[in-house]
């Protein structure tokens, strides 16, 4: 089954003082670092879901006009664009690796959800059947909540390193 990789860029950074998904780590910015870790995980297709008028260079950018209500409104504009399983993932998160998202994809449970700090979160894979509840999402709470409702079928895969974000 296809996976589309959704990189969620549309933050507005305000701990952080400015765009993080331009700042440039070792000669790429974190957008590009996220586009490039999904690619070399041999998705299938990358949207990146950025602000209006933002990133205006990414071709497969979906531009999301509600997104100073939080994470939950961008990923109901990455979902409303992506066929497949649907492969949920920050650009700020700094240690993820192609590895763990091709582990991630090679699992055929409903949900794939990465563990760290205790919990289970994003980078996550979900199924098709799972849509309906990603766009139910609302306000600055993102995907665990659909994790949390679903453990039954929930195939976690330990990375600790996922909790490593830049937020200063």
């Amino acid at each position: 089954m296809r996976v589309t990789a959704i990189i969620l860029a549309a933050g507005s950074s305000r701990r952080f003082g400015s765009p993080k998904q331009s700042f440039v780590i070792d000669g790429e910015t974190l957008v590009e670092r996220a586009m490039r870790i999904a690619r070399e995980a041999d998705v299938d297709r990358t949207l990146v879901v950025v602000q209006p008028g933002a990133l205006t260079e990414i071709a497969n950018r979906i531009e999301n006009p509600e997104h100073a209500e939080g994470i939950a409104s961008s990923i109901r504009a990455g979902v409303r664009h992506a066929d497949g399983r649907m492969l949920i993932l920050l650009c700020d998160q700094l240690r993820i690796t192609s590895d763990h998202l091709r582990a991630l994809i090679a699992s055929d449970a409903p949900i794939v959800a990465t563990g760290y700090s205790g919990i289970a979160g994003v980078p996550a894979i979900f199924a098709p059947r799972f849509i309906d509840e990603l766009l139910a999402l609302r306000g600055d709470a993102g995907a665990r909540s659909v994790i949390e409702a679903h453990r039954e079928e929930v195939v976690v895969i330990p990375f600790e390193d996922a909790a490593v974000d830049m937020d200063r």
